[in-house]
């Protein structure tokens, strides 16, 4: 039988080549995007972080078509400015009738596919940039794990459904460590995820649930998205359990509990939105570790051209540190995001 089975993927591999040569070489594209900002900030506790901030990526991308119609490609990000690793992401897909499959170093399913509030400015208070600017934890209700060597499948929409799962054999996932890490030492991180997409009657309504397992702990949450006219409402929340491993400097972390919820308005070129953040964590990097953190951020986008975008923020944050000198402030931030 196993002689069998290496037989078989033997004829695979050489029937994928065999297509592989009648398609076209795959040739790659560059793209990605540059953001430049400047801003003030003002907290009670530390000093005020540099009033320029930027964020630079070069994308190269690339596919092919085989002659039995599935489509093969390639992706790597390059990080234009960085104190770790310079390359972001990089994996190929496969894609087909029969879903999408990636493997290499990128995000799992739980974190791709999460629904959370609209939020148009370069701030925000969910997985934005807020710690860029002030010392204070950052709310995130999808998994921040970072990029992984992992493998990924998505299956077709049916229905408006679609669900993914990812697997990563590393343990290396609070960004602390080598991400890129290929011994497989450590715990295996499985994740999955499940949205649905519908329009009924002009309201665009989409909903995901995702969940992540690893040696150390679970995490799961979801997010909603109503659109109506020119309006776009929704939130998201997330739950992990203080045996996450995660903590900074904290042995023995809690629950995080967090969430958010907002509101956005498009007209024409133009686009304003209001998103409040909440989180009740045991994984901050302050003190002992656990807080609680509110904050808000008003946002405005303006498209100039093509590719070309103006953008502010103005934000507002408390943050209750157990065990350390309480943190608030607020700040204003604006520039330019071009993307090509």
């Amino acid at each position: 039988m196993k002689k069998i089975l290496i037989a078989s993927s033997a004829l695979v591999a050489v029937a994928f080549a065999g297509q592989a040569q009648a398609s076209e070489k795959i040739k790659l594209s560059v793209g990605g995007y540059m953001e430049q900002w400047a801003g003030f900030a003002d907290q009670e506790v530390g000093d005020r972080n540099n009033a320029f901030q930027s964020d630079t990526e070069i994308h190269f991308k690339g596919a092919t078509t085989l002659d039995n119609g599935i489509e093969v490609g390639a992706v790597v990000e390059l990080e234009g400015e960085t104190s770790g690793d310079q390359i972001d992401e990089q994996y190929l897909y496969v894609n087909g009738g029969f879903g999408r499959i990636e493997m290499g170093k990128n995000d799992s399913v739980a974190d791709s596919m999460q629904l959370v509030a609209p939020a148009v400015g370069p701030v925000g208070v969910n997985d934005g940039d807020l710690s860029n600017w002030v010392d204070a934890y950052l709310v995130d209700t999808t998994v921040p794990n970072g990029d992984q060597n992992r493998v990924t499948y998505y299956t077709p929409s049916l229905g408006g459904f679609r669900a993914g799962v990812s697997f990563a054999d590393d343990s290396h996932h609070n960004g602390d460590t080598d991400r890129g890490d290929t011994s497989g030492a450590g715990d295996n991180i499985a994740s999955g995820a499940l949205e649905y997409n519908t329009d009924l009657n002009g309201i665009a309504f989409g909903v995901s649930a995702i969940g992540e397992n690893w040696g150390e702990g679970n995490l799961f949450g979801g997010g909603l998205n109503v659109g109506f006219g020119n309006f776009t409402v929704g939130g998201s929340y997330s739950h992990t359990d203080d045996d996450y491993g995660y903590s900074q400097g904290d042995s023995d972390p809690d629950d995080t509990d967090q969430f958010d919820v907002g509101v956005a308005y498009e007209m024409d070129a133009a686009a304003v939105s209001l998103t409040y953040g909440y989180a009740e964590y045991g994984n901050g990097d302050r003190g002992d570790g656990t807080g609680e953190i509110s904050t808000v951020d008003l946002g405005l986008a303006y498209t100039l051209g093509a590719g070309v975008a103006w953008k502010s923020s103005i934000f507002w944050f408390d943050d209750e540190v157990d065990g350390a000198e309480d943190n608030d402030g607020y700040g204003a931030v604006t520039g330019l995001a071009l993307t090509f």
